[in-house]
């Protein structure tokens, strides 16, 4: 009965040590914060490799932007998506990447564009893209603006998203062709719709 007594008691503290180690290794990932301390931050980077118990799909109606054929505004499409509530913003914009087919519609995002990951903390969208986004785009000022607006536009659909924040490779960038200052958050371009 004592040996069972011990076996119990060693596999709580065992236990207890790993729950630990892992609230621990959390407050090194967050400069010392607790993991509870943090607001809710939808990280879609690391999804898939928590060791949680899985969140479930659903379906969800979303709306991405495109520009019209001429240039002039940008075109909500309706879409459904399956995804889980933390990873609905990278659902939306992977569906946004996707292009669109629809008539009167044009795809401005260029198709090497990476999606790295979206975070949303605060009211801001931090969407970090790779280099392709800029080093293949072509469009000048007006496509500029209507590649932003895209992006911002399908994000902001978002109640809890106030602005979004385009980076590139992990960095900041003062704009996407030279013509729009995206150094800060931008708000819904609702002089686009």
């Amino acid at each position: 009965m004592n040996i069972m007594k011990s076996m119990l008691a060693l596999f709580m503290l065992l236990a207890l040590l790993l729950v630990a180690g892992c609230d621990a290794d959390d407050k090194s990932k967050s400069g010392g914060a607790p993991a509870a301390d943090k607001p809710a931050v939808a990280d879609t980077k690391d999804a898939g490799t928590k060791k949680d118990a899985p969140k479930k799909a659903e379906k969800i109606s979303i709306k991405v932007y495109y520009p019209d054929d001429n240039g002039m505004k940008l075109v909500a499409e309706t879409r459904t998506v399956e995804t889980t509530q933390d990873g609905k913003y990278k659902a939306a914009l992977e569906s946004l990447l996707s292009g669109t087919k629809a008539k009167g519609m044009v795809n401005i995002i260029p198709k090497k564009a990476k999606l790295k990951s979206v975070k949303v903390k605060n009211g801001i969208a931090t969407v970090d893209f790779s280099e392709d986004l800029v080093k293949n785009f072509a469009g000048g000022s007006t496509g500029e603006e209507m590649l932003a607006g895209s992006i911002v536009n399908t994000l902001t659909e978002f109640p809890e998203v106030k602005s979004v924040q385009i980076i590139i490779e992990g960095k900041e960038v003062d704009s996407l062709a030279g013509h729009l200052d995206t150094s800060k958050p931008l708000k819904r371009m609702t002089e686009l719709l």
